[in-house]
């Protein structure tokens, strides 16, 4: 299977049932699009932030067709100025690349550095979907299922209105 080991070892220690699904290598939700279409779940948008001073790292989680701008995100998330991290901040924290990011990254957050935001929204998903920490496979999961996940990482994380 591709991926990071790591996170099919995790879901299978916690008992948790994903649906496996190669695709070509999709660097953005655009492409991944077309390999979604007949894919029951949500699908999301993951991106990786830090605060103006670069001590703070934030994944911000989204259904994939939404769209966000940047001074609205940094009203709604009240953490300051962010922009997007670089792809070493990326590799530093989450040990990922750019493209496959994802909350199973968090498996690499040792330090429980990272703080997630997701959108209010995705507490109506039945099911979402992620990469497996690298983007030529996509995991489904039930999405209880993946907040014991998000609880596992011992991460820290709320829901919030990420959009109108």
């Amino acid at each position: 299977m591709n991926g990071q080991p790591q996170v099919f070892k995790v879901l299978n220690s916690l008992n948790i049932a994903f649906e496996y699904h190669e695709h070509p290598p999709v660097p953005t939700v655009r492409e991944a699009a077309i390999y979604w279409k007949d894919l029951n779940a949500t699908h999301c948008k993951n991106l990786f932030f830090r605060n103006h001073k670069g001590n703070k790292h934030y994944l911000v989680v989204l259904e994939y067709s939404q769209n966000v701008v940047i001074k609205d995100l940094e009203q709604r998330l009240r953490q300051g100025k962010i922009t997007f991290a670089s792809d070493e901040r990326l590799a530093r924290y989450l040990k990922l690349t750019a493209g496959s990011v994802s909350p199973f990254g968090l498996i690499n957050d040792s330090d429980n550095h990272v703080h997630v935001f997701f959108d209010e929204n995705l507490l109506k998903a039945q099911r979402i979907s992620f990469h497996p920490n690298l983007n030529t496979a996509s995991l489904i999961v039930a999405f209880n299922d993946f907040i014991r996940y998000m609880d596992w990482t011992q991460n820290s994380y709320e829901f919030i209105k990420l959009y109108d």
